[in-house]
């Protein structure tokens, strides 16, 4: 596939439109993608797993290619499921069936391909070599280093379920000539959506959970917002910088009223294409260098505020976000009571991969204190839960204290988003 990434990527800088995508979703391909595709991921509403599609798998794939060959394929609706969020809410998810998988799979390779030749630096979700820790660390050397005063915390409502359909084509159309490759994004978006065995109709938005959607907010983004700001930011005098991870962003700004002037201007550009600013999620507050307060303000799972060095200079402090905190020491609680009969060592060795995955995602320069804090707490409740499991009364500490030395990683901070300021 990298001579074919390499073929995408040189027609997409060498013509403004680009055609036969529909080349590149092929036998060769799809099997690619069949290979990558995880074997314990829940599956769609016609229950087939991915060992059961490999059973034939080549008879599978001819097939599939036939129909869409001759546009009889058309995509299932997807299964609605739901994750919980941090502010107790629950957040929707579409599972597509495998063989959709497959094709969406195909075609997000090629929109990705295609589009990380026009998309901005400050774009930061669901691209290729970069990361919502890239997105932080932008965000600190900006407070750090240029003239930052205040932040536009943003919130758009609802974003993945109220992408208009009829903009997203049109924005795909301004880069791609192939009707058949559009075709079928647009029956991927129509497709539809089944929960509790009712089906209703997707005439807007893109199911999170698809493989394909990712791309196609950033592509709906881009355009909406990314393209606008550089040209709308050219009007102020301030300095001004958008940093974007998916639907989530902020900007950052030099003055006040420059801040809430393209505020309202914001609403206004995202009215037009029919999404909506969350307005009890969105504020302006001062922050940075030169306005030293009590302010802070949550990015991606963090919480940023003002704060100083040992020596007294001033220093973005950024740590766990206690909302996300407070919901992740929730679910813990409630994993290892549902688990607490599980063998030992099978217990202690998914905690550790639990703390593991925390570790990776929070240990960031700064950041150690917090997850000390997560560490203890995982490893009083398991030592709580674990005493009730005794039946001879409570557990001896010396003894749970060596079985979790043994499985548990300490932890640590595995990125350095401060490299620049030492350099």
């Amino acid at each position: 596939m990298e001579n074919e990434r390499k073929d995408i990527r040189i027609l997409a800088k060498t013509y403004k439109k680009l055609q036969t995508l529909m080349n590149y979703i092929n036998k060769e391909t799809l099997i690619q993608q069949f290979r990558k595709e995880s074997s314990n991921k829940a599956s769609g509403i016609d229950s087939v797993t991915k060992e059961e599609y490999g059973l034939n798998l080549e008879d599978n794939i001819d097939d599939l290619l036939k129909r869409m060959k001759s546009f009889s394929y058309k995509p299932q609706p997807v299964r609605r499921t739901y994750i919980p969020k941090a502010n107790g809410k629950l957040r929707p998810l579409g599972i597509p069936a495998f063989e959709d998988k497959l094709v969406q799979g195909c075609m997000a390779y090629v929109l990705n391909e295609i589009y990380e030749t026009k998309f901005l630096n400050c774009s930061y979700g669901f691209r290729e070599n970069r990361n919502c820790h890239m997105a932080i660390e932008e965000i600190n050397s900006h407070i750090m280093k240029n003239k930052v005063n205040y932040i536009l915390d943003c919130d758009i409502k609802g974003f993945f379920d109220n992408v208009d359909h009829k903009w997203m084509m049109e924005f795909l159309k301004h880069d791609i000539e192939d009707k058949n490759f559009l075709r079928y994004v647009a029956r991927f978006l129509k497709s539809g959506i089944i929960e509790d065995l009712k089906y209703y109709e997707s005439d807007k938005g893109t199911p999170q959970g698809g493989l394909i959607s990712p791309v196609l907010a950033n592509v709906y983004l881009h355009y909406v917002l990314d393209l606008w700001f550089e040209y709308i930011k050219k009007k102020y005098k301030g300095e001004m910088y958008l940093i974007r991870y998916a639907d989530d962003f902020v900007v950052l700004f030099q003055y006040e009223n420059e801040a809430k002037d393209f505020y309202n201007k914001l609403i206004e550009r995202l009215a037009k294409f029919n999404l909506e600013i969350a307005t009890d999620k969105t504020r302006i507050l001062p922050f940075g260098r030169f306005k030293g307060n009590k302010e802070k303000f949550d990015f991606l799972g963090f919480e940023f505020h003002n704060g100083k060095t040992i020596r007294g200079t001033y220093r973005t402090h950024i740590i766990t976000s206690r909302k996300k905190l407070k919901l992740k020491r929730a679910i813990t609680k409630s994993w290892i009571k549902e688990h607490i009969h599980d063998p030992l060592a099978e217990l202690y060795k998914s905690i550790n991969l639990r703390l593991i995955g925390h570790y990776n995602y929070y240990g960031i320069s700064g950041n150690f204190e917090s997850l000390i804090k997560f560490y203890k707490y995982v490893k009083y409740t398991l030592y709580k839960w674990l005493s009730r499991r005794d039946q001879k009364g409570k557990m001896n500490y010396n003894d749970f204290l060596r079985i979790w030395q043994y499985y548990i990683s300490e932890p640590s901070i595995k990125v350095d988003i401060w490299h620049w300021q030492k350099a």
